[in-house]
C-alpha cells in the first residue's frame, strides 16, 4: 500500500505498520510511548502517523474544546513557581486557553517513560508544554521533539539546544547588581550561597558576583561560595557553617529568596541582627522577600512577565509563526529594602 492510497481512507494501526515495514506489535510499542524501540524506526512510524493524520483510540475518544497547554513545574509550593503559574494563568485566561500543571521535580519523580509522556499529551489533545523545572531531561525534549510538540523552558539546567525556545532574566546582571550594592556599602567580606551549581541561571548569577568582586579589586574567597538547592534549607545550613569561620562574612549574596529565608533564620538562631551584624540580598523578589522580618533586599525578576512570555513564545509554535528570538531574557533591577546596610552604621 503507497501513503497516497491509505490518505484516501481513515488509516490504522496496520496500515502505518506496513508502511514503516514493521510489525502490527512494533507500531503499537511506538503510538504507546514504549522505549524498547530503535529511534530510527520510532521517527519512521511517527512521520508516517503524521502524514496520515493517524489518531490513536484515546485519542479518537477525547477532543478538547479549547487548546489546552501543559505546565510542568519543579513545585507546586515554592513562590518562584507560584509567581510564574500566576503568570501562565493570567494570560491563558486572556486567550481561552486551558493549562494543565504537573509536577516532575526531583522530590516526585514521573512514573511515565519520556516516550510515553510526550505520547499521553498527543491523546489528550495537549499542544505543547512550558517546563519550570530543573528535572526535565534532554531526552524528554527529545522525545517531544520527534512528535512535533513545542516545548518552552523557563530558566533551563543547562543551555538549551538550538532548537529549544527558552526564556529567563538577566541572571548576571542581576549578581552583579547584587554585589555591587553590598560593596558600595562598605562590605568586602560577601559570600554567596548558590542554587544548584551547573544551573545556567545559578551560574550567571554567580559570575556577576565574582565579576563584581574582582572589578572592585576583592579577592573572591572560595570558603565565601557555596552550591545546593534553591531551598530555605540550604540557606540554614551554608549560614551555619559559613558564621562558624574564623572570619565570618559580614554580608551574603543569596541566590533565591528562598535560600535567603533560610539565612534569616539561622541569624535570628544565632542571635545575628540582620542589618546590623549581617547584611543580605536574595534574588528573585517574591512575595518572601515582602513578608520577611526585616524586609528582603531582592533582586527582582519579572517572573509573572517570564510565564507569560513562555505561554506566548509557546503558542506562535502552535499556530506556525515565526519566532523573533529562541531565547528571551527580560530585565532584573535591585529592589531595597531593609535586610542591607552601611558597615557599622547601624
Amino acid at each position: 500500500m503507497t501513503l497516497d492510497a491509505a490518505a484516501r481512507s481513515r488509516p490504522t494501526l496496520e496500515t502505518i505498520a506496513e508502511l514503516a515495514g514493521v510489525s502490527t506489535a512494533t507500531a503499537s510499542k511506538v503510538i504507546n510511548g514504549r522505549s524498547d524501540v530503535a529511534d530510527s524506526t520510532r521517527e519512521r512510524v511517527l512521520q508516517i502517523s503524521k502524514e496520515l493524520n493517524y489518531r490513536s483510540p484515546v485519542q479518537r475518544r477525547i477532543v478538547p474544546e479549547n487548546l489546552t497547554i501543559e505546565l510542568v513545574l519543579d513545585s507546586v509550593t515554592s513562590a518562584y513557581c507560584t509567581e510564574i503559574l500566576n503568570g501562565v494563568l493570567k494570560y491563558a485566561a486572556e486567550l481561552d486557553v486551558d493549562i494543565v500543571v504537573s509536577s516532575i521535580g526531583a522530590d516526585m519523580p514521573s512514573r511515565t517513560s519520556p516516550e510515553q509522556h510526550a505520547q499521553r499529551m498527543i491523546d489528550y489533545g495537549r499542544r505543547g508544554m512550558v517546563v519550570v523545572t530543573s528535572a526535565f531531561k534532554e531526552s524528554q525534549l527529545r522525545a517531544f521533539q520527534r512528535r512535533s510538540l513545542p516545548v518552552v523552558v523557563i530558566d533551563p539546567m543547562n543551555p538549551p539546544g538550538s532548537k529549544i525556545v527558552s526564556v529567563g532574566a538577566t541572571n548576571w546582571a542581576g549578581g552583579k547588581s547584587a554585589t555591587q550594592h553590598l560593596v558600595d556599602l562598605g562590605h568586602q567580606r560577601i559570600a554567596y550561597i548558590g542554587g544548584v551549581e551547573k544551573s545556567e541561571c545559578n551560574q550567571a548569577r554567580l559570575h556577576g558576583y565574582m565579576s563584581t568582586l574582582l572589578t572592585e579589586g576583592i579577592d573572591v574567597n572560595q570558603d565565601y561560595i557555596v552550591h545546593g538547592q534553591f531551598k530555605p534549607e540550604h540557606g540554614t545550613v551554608t549560614a551555619r557553617k559559613l558564621f562558624a569561620l574564623e572570619c565570618p562574612p559580614t554580608a551574603i549574596f543569596a541566590a533565591s529568596d528562598a535560600i535567603a529565608v533560610g539565612v534569616l533564620g539561622e541569624a535570628r538562631r544565632q542571635n545575628l541582627d540582620v542589618p546590623r551584624d549581617l547584611s543580605l540580598v536574595g534574588f528573585d523578589d517574591t512575595y518572601l522577600a515582602e513578608q520577611a522580618v526585616p524586609k528582603l533586599t531582592s533582586v527582582s525578576q519579572p517572573l509573572q512577565e517570564m510565564g507569560a512570555a513562555a505561554l506566548r513564545s509557546l503558542l506562535q509554535q502552535v499556530s506556525g509563526k515565526a519566532l523573533d528570538s529562541r531565547r528571551v531574557e527580560l530585565a532584573t533591577r535591585l529592589n531595597v529594602r531593609e535586610s542591607t546596610a552601611a558597615v557599622g552604621s547601624v
